[in-house]
């Protein structure tokens, strides 16, 4: 091990976060200051990308926005972010799925992850879908 690797892993603070990758749907719960007050906004999209590793790793989140397209990118490691919840799977074969930028109306839909009974059953309890969790 790397005398750099050695510092990030010692001065990074490690959160429990779900995992998820490009073309899942999450909502980012972000910490904002402003002036004296401190409160926690969400932001919802789809992730678009993952890259880096280590200390240095972010994610990319798009949305819309009032019809215009919104990125933002978060450092996984960031002390801001108090929560990540993963709302959808999206089925994508690429990593970084760029071309929704020029995709509009229903060429944008990203298709969800359907599971089957099985899948469900042999799940893991934080890996089972929201949906069949609740039946």
């Amino acid at each position: 091990m790397n005398l750099i690797q050695y510092v990030e892993e010692k001065l990074s603070n490690k959160k429990e976060l779900p995992s998820f990758k490009a073309g899942d749907t999450i909502t980012v719960h972000y910490k904002i200051k402003e002036g004296d007050k401190e409160r926690v906004q969400q932001y919802q999209g789809t992730v678009i990308q993952r890259r880096g590793e280590g200390a240095s790793a972010s994610f990319t989140v798009r949305k819309i926005s009032n019809g215009v397209g919104v990125e933002r990118i978060f450092p996984v490691n960031s002390a801001f972010i108090e929560k990540i919840d993963v709302n959808k799977e999206g089925v994508v074969r690429r990593a970084r799925i760029f071309y929704i930028r020029q995709a509009k109306g229903k060429k944008a839909r990203i298709e969800e992850k359907q599971y089957n009974e099985k899948e469900i059953a042999n799940a893991p309890a934080a890996k089972k879908p929201v949906a069949a969790a609740a039946e």
